[in-house]
């Protein structure tokens, strides 16, 4: 009787667990989420993006669009006239589709999203387990091509950092330089730690003692990933933060104080 008991199915929330277990999922439903809703909303608007030397990253790289930082022209003549167009629309759907498909992602929005499960011990939605051999998590798998277009990123923002040090009278360093540094330093860490780039530079090998060039990049890697959580909160939070700081310093709200 009590090994039934045992194996009787949970109702969704049903647990024996005192703790707060529901404050993780409801904190990152939150965050996610409104990170979610803002850079929606900044891709949007088209505008505000770009101030002197300093990009947006929501933004970079900036293919098409009005801004002196743009590679060709204002708009692209293959995209329909009744249809609004924002750079960020070539460009956002690359690191959204990485972060999305992220392998410590999948732990953290299934929980909060998902519900499967809300949290260990705690009982879900559904009354069968489909995994990600179905519609719409298979989707997930797709993480590791998303990991080249992440790269490439990264060498685009560490641009644009570079560049935020070079001003019309010359060399400095402003406030804008440091947050657009700082961000591609953050967003770098994370995509470094990346599960996919771990086992591209390490899997596949019988011996490390063979391939040391290997080892030493899957250590490095494997360094990245043990704070991949961290990296990926603190990059997430630092990049709508330098959207801000670009927009409302465009906006004359703020004032980029120049340090040297």
């Amino acid at each position: 009787m009590a090994y039934d008991a045992v194996l009787k199915r949970r109702a969704f929330g049903q647990t024996e667990r005192r703790d707060t277990w529901w404050l993780q999922p409801i904190v990152v439903f939150l965050g996610f989420g409104a990170f979610i809703a803002y850079s929606t909303w900044a891709a949007f608007q088209g505008d505000h993006y770009h101030v002197g030397n300093y990009l947006s990253p929501m933004y970079s790289p900036e293919i098409f669009g009005a801004s002196p930082h743009a590679w060709f022209g204002a708009r692209p003549g293959f995209w329909p006239g009744w249809l609004p167009f924002s750079p960020a629309f070539l460009v956002l759907w690359a690191p959204a589709g990485f972060r999305l498909s992220c392998y410590y992602y999948r732990g953290s929005l299934y929980k909060a999203y998902w519900g499967d499960p809300p949290a260990c011990a705690v009982g879900e939605p559904r009354k069968s387990y489909r995994g990600e051999n179905s519609l719409p998590l298979i989707i997930q798998n797709i993480h590791r091509y998303f990991l080249y277009g992440a790269l490439l990123l990264i060498v685009s923002l560490s641009w644009d950092a570079i560049k935020s040090y070079q001003f019309e009278d010359g060399l400095g360093i402003g406030i804008g330089s440091l947050v657009l540094t700082l961000n591609a330093v953050l967003l770098a860490g994370f995509t470094f730690g990346c599960h996919a780039l771990r086992h591209l530079v390490g899997g596949g090998l019988k011996s490390f003692a063979k391939n040391p060039l290997r080892f030493k990049c899957w250590t490095c890697v494997s360094g990245f990933n043990r704070k991949h959580m961290v990296w990926a909160w603190s990059s997430l939070a630092w990049v709508g933060f330098s959207d801000v700081y670009v927009r409302l310093v465009s906006m004359g709200i703020w004032t980029d104080l120049r340090i040297l």
